[in-house]
């Protein structure tokens, strides 16, 4: 079994590290913030440097590579925001990373690691959903990615197996709230995929 654990340590991490790559180049290709969120993007960067807090002092150290790469992506995914859209994007940014990550602080500070943690964990589907209420609210939603969330699912689902079998409730909470919402984010992206008319279907036949 250890082995089993330690390919899906390695799997999420790769996919986990690799997930916002396709967002990244999607902003650069398309040059469209169409759908995405800048609060999810300041969420995403506190929320994965408190999973390095968590990893490095609750000796879950498998999650600290992945978390030390998403602070990078995200940076740059923040970097092609404002590039895009301005420098009056920074406030909700700044608004989401400060409202998520001083949350976790407070039980950090005043009680220990184990409950930051459980914290950490729930709201890790949290961190996703300010991604998910820009996808919903926006008519066509180009500029999110389905193969980061695609690859987003499965990490989440692989930290809920992981954490399931090592007995670690954060990243079981973890896993269980990033799969509901990226699963809601991916049904969001077939629900407005345009449609091709019934006679280019046909002569596809």
């Amino acid at each position: 079994m250890s082995y089993l654990l330690n390919f899906l340590l390695v799997v999420a991490n790769v996919l986990g590290a690799g997930m916002i790559l396709p967002q990244v180049l999607r902003l650069h290709r398309l040059r469209s913030t169409e759908g995405v969120s800048p609060v999810g993007i300041g969420v995403g960067v506190a929320m994965n440097l408190w999973w390095i807090v968590y990893g490095t002092q609750a000796g879950a150290f498998g999650i600290v590579p992945v978390s030390a790469a998403g602070v990078a992506l995200y940076s740059t995914i923040a970097w092609q925001y404002l590039r895009l859209d301005g420098v009056g994007s920074l406030s909700p940014m700044a608004l989401g990373f400060a409202g998520i990550g001083i949350v976790p602080l407070i039980p950090y500070l005043f009680v220990g690691i184990e409950t930051a943690g459980l914290t950490i964990g729930l709201l890790y589907g949290v961190q996703f959903s300010p991604a998910a209420i820009a996808a919903i609210r926006t008519v066509n939603p180009v500029g999110v990615s389905a193969a980061t969330w695609t690859m987003a699912w499965i990490e989440a689902a692989i930290w809920a197996v992981y954490g399931s079998r090592v007995a670690d409730l954060p990243l079981i909470l973890g896993g269980a709230g990033g799969t509901f919402m990226a699963s809601v984010i991916l049904v969001r992206l077939v629900a407005t995929q345009p449609r091709r008319p019934r006679t280019q279907r046909l002569a596809l036949r």
